[in-house]
């Protein structure tokens, strides 16, 4: 075992700003090719929770906007702004056609979650949300869009 696949075990900064001289510098035979694949294969997962993870609290968000009635009053401002900047983070992540695809496939799956989680936190019945995503991808996107 090389001192470039140690290090990656004793100290991973370090292991990081080595491998990315070697790289530099096309030292590729001293490269730590298994954990540069786990860390490669990491950051796209890390891209994908990502999107998970704003879309869901958009979704939950877009969710209490239109049927927290009770509340709108006084959050209506304050989830707008959520909502403003769950869609901006999206939208950075979504420049990628592949991370595109991969969110319009995970809508329905994520609104399952959000639909969960805004039914307990506004303690609603859960029959005034509906089983599936009321939103279209586009309105998910569209900074103008708030439900009526």
């Amino acid at each position: 075992m090389n001192t470039i696949n140690v290090l990656y075990e004793q100290d991973y900064f370090l292991w990081l700003e080595e491998t990315y001289k070697l790289l530099e510098n096309n030292r590729i035979e001293e490269l730590d090719f298994l954990h540069l694949k786990e860390e490669i294969l990491s950051l796209g997962n890390e891209q994908r929770r990502k999107v998970d993870s704003y879309l869901r609290q958009l979704l939950i968000h877009l969710l209490l906007y239109k049927y927290w009635n009770s509340e709108k009053e006084y959050c209506a401002k304050g989830w707008q702004n959520e909502i403003d900047n769950f869609r901006f983070e999206l939208e950075l992540l979504l420049k990628s056609k592949t991370l595109y695809n991969y969110f319009l496939q995970e809508i329905a799956e994520i609104y399952v979650k959000a639909r969960r989680q805004a039914i307990k936190k506004s303690e609603l019945p859960a029959h005034l949300f509906p089983e599936s995503c009321p939103f279209s991808a586009d309105d998910l996107l569209d900074p103008e869009f708030l439900p009526d």
